[in-house]
């Protein structure tokens, strides 16, 4: 799935990964949720480094600064990563946001959910929602101050739950 290109912001550039970029926004992502996280659930930092292997159903953006990829988002806007769960015909979803860790706090994350926002809008959704945990204070502060609003929580696995938030998109007047 593709997109345009966004304009740099503070000198990053946003555009759906390049297959010979997916290794290394797989790097970069992978570090992120490690660096917060430890090392300890390899299956799920090793999905969430697999770019390529979710290019076939999702959108994968990453953020790029002088040649080098800080991070990567990905956008569901058809299909889940998860086959077996659906969206709803209005909705697009984000997930996997990580920036490595020496880039954090540049602006890529932000950089990353503008364009992802951008396509949702431009595919005619009209609203962009989102899981996070409690401790990604980080992520929780950037999605508040872009306008998300945080909805019920949704139990992960027992015990555990997931935070929820939704950005309400206009769609644009292109948009399908």
């Amino acid at each position: 799935m593709t997109g345009d290109v966004t304009p740099p912001r503070a000198g990053i550039e946003v555009h759906p990964v390049r297959p010979a970029e997916c290794a290394e926004a797989g790097r970069a992502t992978r570090a992120g949720f490690a660096a917060l996280f430890g090392e300890t659930d390899h299956e799920y930092l090793d999905m969430v480094g697999d770019i390529a292997g979710r290019l076939d159903r999702t959108t994968v953006l990453v953020a790029i600064e002088e040649g080098r990829v800080l991070g990567s988002v990905t956008l569901e806007l058809t299909a889940k990563v998860d086959p077996e769960r659906e969206l709803a015909p209005d909705e697009a979803h984000l997930r996997m946001l990580g920036v490595s860790p020496e880039a954090q706090g540049r602006g890529a994350g932000r950089a990353l959910v503008e364009a992802a926002a951008a396509l949702a809008q431009a595919a005619g959704k009209r609203r962009l929602t989102l899981g996070t945990l409690p401790e990604m204070r980080a992520a929780r502060r950037l999605y508040e101050v872009m306008g998300f609003q945080s909805g019920p929580p949704r139990e992960r696995a027992p015990g555990e739950h997931l935070l929820t938030y939704e950005l309400v998109l206009t769609p644009s007047p292109s948009a399908p």
